[in-house]
């Protein structure tokens, strides 16, 4: 199954690609690899903006006088960021799938828990590539404009295709 190919259709057209994902079956051990590997690429789109955030750390405590063993190095930072993308955050994007599953049957959603978690893992997937600009603007220029441009621009990708995904989940897929 080509996952790249799947992106850029899902880019295109959300619904088809989650329905033909839908249509494939009932497969957890689909839907927990792809929250895994989400996960595992925004850990990833990280990396630039930790090593700036140590390197500029440690000149800003050297020349403060500060000892550079109370300064959190990159290793540091990069294992607080594992621990929370990869071992925490799957727990509540697992607990926001069930919420979203929730307000849809109030709404009317016909759909199942699966459709409703495949759909928030495959847009939260989807979005990585703009999660990987994200981590360059914020390794390369830092702070400001264009980081909180480029955050806007993740934060739409990311609603735009969850819901259009959850539409479809949500629509008669038992």
């Amino acid at each position: 199954m080509p996952v790249v190919p799947d992106i850029l259709a899902s880019w295109r057209r959300p619904r088809a690609v989650i329905a033909r994902k839908l249509a494939e079956g009932q497969r957890e051990d689909r839907a927990i690899a792809t929250l895994m590997g989400a996960c595992g690429l925004i850990f990833v789109a990280q990396w630039p903006g930790l090593a700036r955030e140590a390197h500029l750390t440690r000149l800003a405590a050297e020349a403060a006088g500060t000892p550079l063993d109370q300064v959190p190095t990159l290793q540091a930072l990069m294992g607080s960021r594992l621990m929370a993308l990869v071992f925490i955050a799957p727990l509540f994007f697992y607990l926001l799938a069930a919420i979203s599953h929730g307000v849809a049957r109030l709404l009317g959603g016909k759909g199942t828990g699966f459709g409703a978690r495949l759909a928030l893992f495959w847009a939260l997937f989807c979005t990585t590539p703009v999660m990987l600009l994200q981590g360059l603007v914020a390794g390369f220029i830092g702070a400001g404009t264009g980081a909180t441009v480029v955050g806007g621009l993740v934060f739409v990708v990311f609603l735009y295709l969850w819901i259009n995904m959850l539409i479809e989940a949500e629509r008669a897929w038992n």
